[in-house]
């Protein structure tokens, strides 16, 4: 199989999905479902895995290494019940679709948010072909906030999921290699939520990004704990010690954490149970800039 966009075959071999705990990673994310590779199954096994595993960068912030091998992966986020960043995220769900046959290509995205200055590329996203589909679909499960299903990829493609609006764009790039984009529409209309091309990455590539997420000094993955949750009805951010609430139709709440709240919240809010003295130490960077 081809991909449509790049004329060249993609791949899921590569991604050492024979050493994941297939059975253990379906439970985590409450997929029950069949196990072919069709579009189906990969639109309701990125929904699973999106509303199931948390966004987070504690690790970051405790100085704990950042593995992304798949056994340290899977430990981490479906033993342990952790979340996790992009690179993490995506390891791990490219070991499942790997296992379950799926043909994908791995790529790496700029983040912009609507930032006019070049970013560096830090955001891992999936290129995914299904076996019953000659389209080809964007997956980008490692965000934080969705999309909740995969989004093809087509020039001008759109999709709503509960409200929640995805564009996908292409634009002449240098080189003769187009640069997609990923628009989020929100209160102000579309937003430029990242931007990729198609070359093909591999995870010594994620390797490098992961390194720079979370050592350099300028990544804001080191200055402060940062953890999301997303479901269809709502979309949960702790940003230090803000803790925000973000509905479809807009709604937004926020308040602000006591130190003492940490670790009820993280366990009630968002399912990541820590030890009580990691809890004492992100508590103590909540009012970190």
């Amino acid at each position: 199989m081809t991909s449509p966009h790049t004329g060249r075959p993609t791949t899921g071999r590569g991604w050492h999905g024979d050493l994941l705990d297939l059975d253990a990673y379906l439970e985590r994310i409450g997929y029950a479902g069949e196990r072919r590779p069709t579009r189906e199954v990969l639109r309701a096994v990125q929904r699973a895995h999106v509303t199931s595993i948390p966004f987070e960068n504690f690790d970051v912030i405790l100085g704990v290494p950042i593995p992304l091998d798949v056994e340290s992966v899977q430990d981490k986020l479906v033993r342990r019940r952790r979340g996790g960043y992009c690179f993490e995220h995506v390891v791990l769900f490219a070991a499942a679709l790997e296992r379950l046959g799926f043909r994908f290509t791995g790529l790496l995205g700029r983040v912009t948010l609507g930032a006019d200055k070049l970013l560096p590329a830090t955001h891992a996203l999936l290129a995914v072909e299904a076996e019953d589909d000659g389209r080809t679909w964007l997956c980008d499960v490692g965000f934080g906030r969705g999309p909740l299903e995969p989004v093809e990829l087509a020039d001008g493609a759109e999709a709503d999921f509960h409200g929640r609006r995805f564009r996908v764009e292409r634009r002449p790039g240098d080189r003769g290699v187009d640069d997609w984009w990923l628009h989020e529409h929100g209160p102000d209309g579309w937003l430029d939520r990242h931007t990729f091309t198609l070359t093909p990455h591999h995870t010594v590539d994620y390797v490098v990004g992961s390194h720079y997420v979370s050592t350099h000094p300028r990544s804001p993955f080191v200055r402060r704990p940062y953890a999301q949750r997303f479901t269809a009805d709502r979309h949960l951010a702790l940003d230090a010690a803000v803790l925000t609430t973000l509905l479809p139709d807009g709604t937004r709440t926020e308040r602000k954490l006591e130190a003492g709240e940490l670790g009820a919240c993280l366990a009630g809010a968002f399912g990541i149970v820590l030890p009580p003295e990691d809890v004492a130490r992100l508590a103590a960077r909540l009012d970190a800039a």
